[in-house]
């Protein structure tokens, strides 16, 4: 059974950092896209980064257009867990944070956020 679980969500003032951890078991790693997308009221889903398992090379990430720059995705394939450090964070980044993976594995189909199971999120709230 595919399971993540989702930590490191807060409250935090804008100009802040956050780092987000999701802790997968279930599957290979390896095998898989992990990414995280974001939930805010009133809004789409927005795609906010993937990775290739614990593949950690910069042609293995994707970032969505809203956190290119002050994000970085990175895992650690022993502990089987994948993070999403955010920097310089501003209110339209407050949502709910779901790790979200793609059974298909690393591929095209990352940008339009696709995937086969997700995580039950961490809520991110940016004061200004």
């Amino acid at each position: 059974e595919v399971q993540l679980v989702e930590s490191g969500g807060g409250l935090v003032q804008a100009g802040g950092s956050l780092t987000l951890s999701c802790a997968a078991s279930g599957f290979i790693f390896d095998d898989y896209a992990i990414g995280w997308i974001r939930q805010a009221p009133g809004k789409e889903r927005e795609v906010v980064s993937w990775i290739s398992g614990s593949d950690n090379s910069d042609g293995r990430k994707y970032y969505g257009q809203s956190v290119k720059g002050r994000s970085t995705v990175f895992s650690d394939g022993a502990k089987n867990t994948m993070y999403l450090q955010m920097n310089g964070l501003k209110p339209e980044d407050t949502g709910v944070y779901y790790c979200v993976v793609n059974s298909r594995g690393w591929g095209p189909w990352v940008v339009s956020g696709n995937h086969d199971y997700r995580g039950q999120g961490t809520q991110v709230t940016v004061s200004s």
